[in-house]
């Protein structure tokens, strides 16, 4: 079985980001309050201006060091859900990165200066990550997606990357857990000991699961990764490079799933350009928590 590793980024991306990686690793504690990061400010959520290598560097830092924190990686979707949820936005704005999972985010970011800015796409972060883990030296679990699919993605990851450790799986209800079910899932982490803890819930379920569970999961880092479980585990159809970098990857996913996703990208898409619009060019102001 093959997965399609990230594209590389330019070298020059990783010269200019070394600095910030060196100055969030050295120390340990809770992360939120601590982001040394620059970010772009996109109506309000601050997304984390880096890139895919400079990510992956930060989350693995953090969780060699046992640093709590959790990563949001956040499209138009998120954005305008947090539009109408301004707890929702507070969870975005809470996480130690929030990463700019569609081109949207990246044009703004480089449109306020950022030029350094990419995408950090959640399936490329996935792999990306387990390359630079290959080694065993970061414990992953999967928690997560349809009856199933979790253990066919850590079967189709341990093929791709043979010495990365995947410590186990959790399928979840389709529902709250209750509170035994959340005794059996801590003391569950509490024996497999991971490292990262990768959420495929989909958005907003999923980051609202970390910010809820950040202090009482034993992990270090969670990242709500979404779709990814299911393109990894080859149970859905990834767009292809070209579609992804135009901007044009909600176009690929609406053709595949339009009785699910049509409510999503035909509201907010719009949605989106006209607001963002208006921040743009001066006519409303949005302001970023410190």
């Amino acid at each position: 079985m093959h997965l399609e590793r990230p594209a590389g980024q330019p070298q020059r991306y990783r010269r200019s980001i070394k600095t910030v990686v060196m100055q969030e690793q050295t120390t340990s504690g809770t992360l939120a309050a601590e982001r040394n990061h620059a970010r772009a400010n996109v109506l309000g959520v601050g997304l984390s201006a880096l890139n895919l290598p400079a990510a992956a560097q930060l989350i693995i830092g953090a969780a060699r060091l046992g640093r709590k924190g959790y990563v949001a990686v956040t499209g138009v979707h998120g954005v305008m859900e947090a539009q109408r949820d301004h707890e929702f936005k507070r969870i975005l704005n809470r996480a130690f990165l929030t990463t700019p999972d569609g081109m949207p985010m990246t044009w703004v970011g480089r449109a306020q200066g950022h030029r350094e800015m990419d995408r950090v796409y959640g399936p490329d972060l996935m792999l990306e990550i387990f390359r630079q883990t290959a080694d065993g030296s970061v414990r992953h679990f999967f928690y997560g997606g349809k009856e199933g699919v979790a253990e066919r993605l850590r079967r189709r990851l341990g093929d791709t990357f043979p010495g990365a450790v995947i410590c186990g799986t959790y399928t979840p209800p389709f529902r709250a857990l209750t509170p035994e079910e959340e005794d059996v899932l801590v003391q569950t982490l509490a024996a497999a000991k991971p490292h990262i803890l990768w959420i495929g819930l989909s958005t907003p379920k999923q980051e609202r699961f970390m910010h809820r569970y950040l202090d009482r999961l034993p992990v270090p880092i969670m990242i709500g990764v979404g779709a990814a479980f299911d393109i990894h585990a080859g149970l859905l159809q990834q767009a292809p490079r070209w579609i992804q970098r135009s901007g044009l990857e909600w176009l690929f996913r609406l053709c595949t799933e339009p009785r699910r996703l049509w409510r999503r990208y035909l509201v907010n898409n719009p949605a989106f350009v006209y607001a963002i619009s208006l921040q743009l060019a001066g006519i409303r102001r949005y302001e970023l928590p410190v």
